[in-house]
């Protein structure tokens, strides 16, 4: 294959791909990344400065065995700012810690949000299941009713859907049902329901 063939092959494989998507979170990921960097900028240095002070501290302890009062003094200071330094780096290594584990408890939290949001209201659920149990009794006794003329059956159900699922729209129907029955009982001409 040619150079240009190869070069015409990519630029098509180019343009099948499309662009990549960027992730979601990305912006979040980028700036807990460039903290994350400057925190240990800045913790290098520190740990740098410790470890030459205490050379410089060894070093001193190890080659004079007959120290002036102003080598003691330099010692204090070297101690001084060793212990002052060390301090500051147990400082930015607990703020390090702190900041992970709150970036760790807010991915938790969001997780936990949105498993929240999918579930759904156990009321409306209930209620939907009220409604579909009303609906198949009411269905029950119609059938009892009109096909296996099972009158006193089908009374009973419509009674029974009204005692237990007053509010239900199928409970509207039961009443609407009883009063077709009830106006065909005194009326035995008119059509059935």
């Amino acid at each position: 294959m040619t150079e240009d063939r190869i070069g015409n092959l990519l630029q098509q494989a180019d343009q099948m791909a499309g662009s990549a998507a960027a992730p979601a979170n990305l912006t979040a990921v980028v700036r807990r990344r460039a903290r994350w960097r400057r925190t240990i900028r800045m913790a290098a240095p520190v740990g740098a400065a410790v470890a030459a002070l205490a050379a410089v501290g060894v070093w001193s302890l190890a080659t004079g065995t007959g120290k002036t009062a102003q080598d003691q003094e330099r010692f204090v200071s070297i101690e001084t700012q060793l212990a002052q330094l060390q301090a500051r780096t147990d400082a930015t290594l607990k703020l390090i810690q702190d900041v992970l584990e709150k970036e760790r408890q807010q991915r938790k939290l969001a997780e936990l949000k949105a498993k929240l949001a999918n579930i759904g209201d156990p009321l409306e659920e209930v209620q939907e299941q009220v409604e579909k149990t009303a609906f198949i009794l009411v269905y029950q006794a119609d059938r009892m009713y009109q096909q296996r003329n099972q009158r006193d059956s089908a009374l009973a159900t419509y009674n029974r859907v009204i005692e237990l699922f007053p509010q239900t729209r199928s409970a509207q129907t039961a009443r609407e049902r009883l009063s077709e029955i009830r106006t065909n009982r005194l009326n035995p001409k008119s059509s059935q329901i």
